[in-house]
Parts: structure tokens; sequence; C-alpha cells
């Protein structure tokens, strides 16, 4: 039986004796609709009027009084119970209330209950922050040195509002400005953008603001502020005044003081910083117009089950023919609905009745209006349609192979949880297109090394020995794949083995700058701890007849400073999705073992 399902709208939180008994969640069905109704409300009556009473046969005599006095209405809508409760006592109301609101979910009760429930949703924006909007006020937003270096471009970022830098931010872009790393190119460039603004301007313009619009930014209506001068405020005696969180703390409540009725809001990447403001009563937010989405929960999964009248209300005029491309013959449905302007081209779709009819697996192959043309999907778990011997487990890795062995699709994202089989499907498709189908000329694979844990120093060698131990993973699976090869024996597996190394190439970011891949299969492990810039500069990497694949699993972020909102794999997969030569699964079972799927479930 499966469990009851949460009720989605916030409820009063019950006593024990309170919950409704199992009788009344299942009532039989010989009882009038109205008693149905009633059941829960006659019980909150009883039990608020036996709270005083001690005698059994006392409390048989006013509940039947009560029930006298209230009788059940007719048959009449769930909507109107509560108006039942009405003239015993004030006090029975909430009972009541909260007994009605299990009721309402019956129907909940009988779907299947979710895996994991999501976290109480934290809000992302302050107090002070959330009232300007309500009242249509400009805000002041100071931002903190480590927005600037996290998103070169957060200055134009925030639509009518004005921007506040601190002298103690300068000062610190200032000292992160030399080297080679993300950081400090992100600090040049912030520099060279605030020399671009302050150019040709007079110190009265500096002082009143410069308009963030005057590189060409439309979006960005507000001004810029520096500070120009020393601003003093009272700190709470013990804080070292030296620190430069503590002196752009001071500014903030200098701000405050000078700016009554303004809403003036910190803005820092720092979780720290944003708890000692908080402490010391300044309003104080994380920056967050880089995310991509504010619930990953809504992020595009590429997959979307049909509802079961789909046929009924779509099979109408519906047109059917059979094409074959790339030596496999399809069948197309060209469709028209109410449900199609809700799809996208290249998502997959599916079926699956309940009565044991075969379930549909498809794709949207185009989209006009209420009209799309769907085309069936080849069958990668039957064995014959095997890939370099790997064959799909479930229905989310037969959609990814689909993706994969389509040489129409040229950029691929799959994200999915440690052991769905990401890396494995990936390389076997890439074996059988370079080795077998001659499609590409070798496989490259590149991803970030970021590590979990402390850095185990430099490493010898040439760059693919430098980049070996990071790709561990795709050691292991390349040993499952020429496990199944046994016709030739060891001799034959050593052969192939040696051939499958000489036509896969180990890269590292840091050498991707200004080259063009040309009929290559690339792909990108680890992806989620990509920035958005650099996953656009190893996309923009691809040639003519080249394909990119991009792994991840948004769960596992280990970059600093990026979340799953604002990854670069989660940026990818919601701008291309729809695009006629892309396509996107998320893989959502896992396949490496029984231990592990229990390990990624309690741990």
């Amino acid at each position: 039986m499966p469990l009851p399902k949460l009720p989605s709208k916030p409820a009063t939180i019950l006593a024990t004796q309170d919950y409704p008994t199992a009788g009344a969640a299942r009532p039989a069905t010989k009882t009038p609709a109205a008693k149905k109704v009633a059941a829960p409300v006659i019980e909150a009556a009883i039990a608020e009027v036996a709270k005083p009473v001690r005698n059994a046969a006392t409390k048989i005599k006013q509940v039947a009084a009560l029930m006298v006095a209230k009788p059940a209405p007719a048959p009449a809508p769930v909507a109107a119970a509560p108006a039942i409760v009405a003239a015993p006592a004030a006090k029975a109301a909430p009972a009541a209330k909260g007994k009605v609101m299990p009721i309402k979910s019956v129907k909940q009760a009988e779907q299947p209950h979710p895996a994991k429930h999501k976290p109480v949703e934290v809000q992302l924006k302050s107090s002070a922050s959330r009232a300007a909007d309500q009242r249509g006020i400009s805000k002041l937003f100071v931002l903190d040195t480590n927005v600037l270096m996290h998103d070169p471009s957060s200055l134009f970022r925030f639509e009518e509002h004005d921007v506040y830098l601190p002298m103690m931010t300068l000062e610190e872009l200032d000292n992160h400005k030399k080297g080679m790393t993300e950081v400090a190119r992100n600090a040049r460039q912030v520099s060279r953008t605030l020399d671009a603004l302050i150019s040709n301007t007079d110190d009265d313009a500096i002082e009143h603001g410069i308009l963030l619009s005057k590189l060409g930014n439309k979006d960005a209506k507000g001004r810029l502020f520096f500070q120009t001068r020393l601003q003093s405020a009272d700190l709470p005696a013990g804080l070292p005044v030296g620190k430069a969180d503590n002196q752009i703390l001071a500014v903030v409540r200098s701000l405050e003081s000078e700016q009554e009725g303004r809403p003036v809001v910190l803005v820092s990447k720092d979780i720290n910083m944003r708890i000692k403001a908080r402490a010391l009563g300044l309003p104080a937010e994380d920056y967050f117009n880089d995310h991509v989405l504010e619930d990953t929960d809504l992020l595009y999964s590429g997959i979307v089950q049909l509802p079961d009248d789909f046929w009924n209300k779509h099979g109408k005029d519906m047109e059917s023919w059979q094409e074959s491309k790339n030596g496999y013959s399809s069948t197309f449905y060209r469709v028209t609905g109410p449900f199609i302007p809700s799809l996208l081209v290249n998502q997959f779709i599916y079926l699956e009745p309940k009565n044991g009819e075969t379930p549909f697996y498809g794709q949207v192959k185009q989209i006009n209006g209420k009209t799309a043309v769907l085309q069936t999907l080849r069958d990668f778990s039957h064995t014959k349609n095997n890939v370099w011997g790997v064959t799909a487990r479930n229905r989310e890795q037969n959609f990814a192979l689909n993706l994969l062995m389509n040489p129409e699709c040229d950029f691929v994202t799959l994200l999915g949880q440690a052991g769905t089989g990401k890396t494995l499907l990936a390389l076997a498709a890439g074996l059988a297109q370079v080795l077998e189908t001659k499609l590409y000329n070798e496989i490259i694979v590149t991803r970030v090394t970021v590590p979990v844990g402390e850095d185990i120093g430099f490493l010898p060698g040439t760059e693919e020995e430098k980049m070996s131990p990071w790709m561990g993973a795709f050691d292991d699976n390349l040993e499952v794949l020429n496990k199944s090869d046994s016709d030739g024996g060891e001799w034959g597996r050593a052969a192939t083995q040696d051939l499958i190394r000489s036509r896969i190439k180990i890269k590292s970011l840091n050498f991707m700058r200004g080259r063009t891949f040309v009929n290559k299969f690339l792909i990108i492990d680890e992806a989620q701890n990509l920035t958005p810039k650099q996953v656009k500069t190893l996309v923009t990497r691809a040639g003519p007849g080249t394909k990119i694949l991009c792994l991840g699993n948004i769960a596992q972020i280990d970059t600093p400073y990026l979340t799953e909102g604002s990854s670069g794999l989660t940026y990818v997969v919601d701008r291309f999705k729809g695009w006629t030569h892309s396509g996107h699964v998320t893989l959502a079972r896992g396949e490496r073992s029984r231990l592990a799927d229990h390990a990624s479930e309690v741990l």
C-alpha cells in the first residue's frame, strides 16, 4: 500500500488524538456523502464537549443532544463543511479546521509517496528588500568584493536600483588582480569596467552617481556610487577595526543613518559576512542574480509523461508515416491538441498504460502551434541494438542512448546521481561511432581538476600523464567495456585496448582557449564544477562534425561560490532546451549496484 502524500498547503499541527481514524479516511461505500463530511466534524465536537465531563453516561447524553441540535445538512460541497461547527463553542473551530484538511487529501493518499522530501525553502531576499519591493522603492546595494570577483557583470544586474562600492572593496580588488586564476581575471575585468564607467566624468558626477547604462547596458537603470569620504559608524567594541569585512559593515551602517527611509542592503557571497551583518541588525543577502533557476526542481529534465487520455484528445485527424534515417526505420505521428504547446523540441515523451497495453516511447521532432511531429525511438534495451556491448537498463538510459547515437544531435547533456551510467553510456557511444561507424575521428575527454579533499601537489609527466589520475572513472568504464569482448582471447583484448587508447585523448581545460575540434567526440565530465563562462569557452571550441557531451551531478559541486542554481551545467541545460540539434536527459535510477543505490538513499 503506498504511503499518503503530504498536503501541499500548510495545515495546523494536530495532537495525536486529533488525527482521523482509519474508518474516517476510508469510509464504507454505503455511507451518504453528508455523513462522510460531517464525521470528522462531529468527532471534533465530541472531543471538545467530553473534556470537562468525567462520567461516560453524561458524555453520551451531551453528544446526542449536540447531534440533535445541529443535524447534518443535506449533501453539499466539502468547502461548506466548516460551517457545521458554529454554535457549540468558539474553541471547537480550530480543531474542526485541522480535521477537515486530511479529508481534502484523500485523493493524494492514493498516489505514491515521493522518495525524498524537499527541504524548506530559504528566503533569498532580506526582509528590508522585500518590504522595499512591496512599496516600489529603489534600493541601494552595497557590494562585497567576492560578488564582483564571482560575476564581473554583477554591476549591471540590479535593474533600477543603485550600486555602492566601498573603498575597501576597491582595495581588495587590487589585491586579487595578479595571477592567472579565474578570480584574478574577473578582478581585472571589473577594474577595466570601472575605468570605462569613470572616464570622462567630473568630480560632481562621481559624487551624485554615475549612470550604469553609460556603457550600453540598457537593463541597468540605476547609478554607481563610490565611497568618496570617510564614513564613521559605531560597531560593537571588540570587532577588529582593521579587518576589511568590518570596515564594509561600518559603511553599511553609516549609509543607513545618512539615508533614512531608503533601504540599504549588503550583497555578499560570503556566508559568514552575511551572518555577521544580520547579527548587527543590518540587512544582507546573497547574490542570486547569476542563478539560472531559484529552484533546481524546476530544471528541465528532458522527459515528460503523457496524460492517460492523450490519444483520445490528440488522436483526431492524426497522420502517421515511416521514414528510414541512419539505417533505422522509425514511425512518425503528426498530432494536434491542447497538450502540445507545453512540449519542447527533442523532448522525450512516454505513456505507460496501467491496463497492460504496449507502452509508447517517443521524441518530439517539430512543434508548430498546437501541432507536433512525434518520432518513435530505437529500443536500445534489446541485445540486437547494443552499443559496444552495452544495453539500456531502464527508460532514461534508452532515451540517453537515442541522443548519443543520433548524428543530428550535436550537443547532449546528461544529469544524474552517482551510478546512473552517464560515463559508461557516453564512452560506449563514443567508441561505437569512432571505431565502428567512423563518424568521428577520436574521443577527447576532459574534466575540471577540482579535488574533493586536499591537493596532492604537482604531478610529473606530460599533459596526458598529469590528467590520468583525474580520469580514473574513464579507466574503470574502459575496463568494463573491454571485458565484453571475449572473442579474441587475451591477445585480441590487449590489441583492442591499445587501439582504443590510441583513439582516446585526455586534455586539460587549461589549454582549451583558441582550439577548434573538427570531427571529434568531446566528453566533458564533472561539468557541474564549471562556471557558465568556462562552459561557454568549451562549447564554442566545436568545429564541423563535432559532438559535445556534458556529464555531471549538480548535487556534487566542489567549486567554491558555485551552487546548483548557478552551475555552468544548469546554465547550458536551461539555455539549450528546445534547440533542434541538442538534447537533455536526467537519469533517475542508479544501476551501479544495490550497495551504491542504498548508500545514495540513506547516506
